[in-house]
């Protein structure tokens, strides 16, 4: 099976598990065999490090969808757990009965905080990654041709940066009530 495949067949198994998780959950009432099913979730990243770990180690040369897969596994241990919460509100409110979502404050040092927040998430996500491609890198030694896994380190970097000068922006600028209005 092509690598591009595996990864885009864990991407779409994630949002299958995430959907059948809370259909179990709220329309089925079988909250715990939902959050089962959502708790299978993290097996997907296993899944797909094992499988680029043997890529790799069974000779392949170290490329862009290597550097993806250690992107997505980033994406899933920063944000996996904030989606799954954000999907899960939205669902509890429309088939359930739950309480309205809550909105992100809009003003003042609120928002910075909150936008904080969603720096430090891409910042695990963009390390977690980095940490990966850097373990990719040295698996392959010096051998092996890595500048396709150090382009995906720098695109890491260049997420933290802009996460933190968005977030940098709203506690220096903080945005106020009426302003815009």
């Amino acid at each position: 099976m092509p690598f591009v495949t595996l990864i885009v067949l864990c991407e779409v198994a994630f949002w299958v598990l995430l959907a059948a998780g809370l259909a179990l959950r709220y329309p089925a009432k079988k909250p715990r065999m939902g959050a089962a099913v959502l708790l299978c979730e993290p097996l997907l990243e296993v899944v797909l490090l094992v499988v680029t770990a043997i890529d790799l180690k069974n000779g392949a040369e170290p490329d862009w969808k290597h550097g993806l897969a250690a992107v997505y596994i980033g994406f899933t241990v920063g944000l996996g757990h904030s989606t799954i919460r954000w999907v899960d509100a939205r669902v509890a409110h429309r088939f359930a009965g739950g309480p309205p979502p809550v909105k992100p404050p809009k003003y003042g040092m609120e928002r910075a905080a909150h936008e904080w927040r969603v720096a430090a998430r891409w910042t695990v996500a963009a390390v977690t990654a980095l940490a990966l491609l850097q373990a990719a890198i040295w698996y392959v030694g010096g051998d092996g041709d890595v500048t396709s896994l150090q382009s995906w380190q720098q695109k890491m970097l260049l997420v933290i940066g802009i996460n933190v000068v968005i977030a940098g922006s709203y506690t220096v600028f903080p945005k106020r009530e009426g302003a815009g209005r």
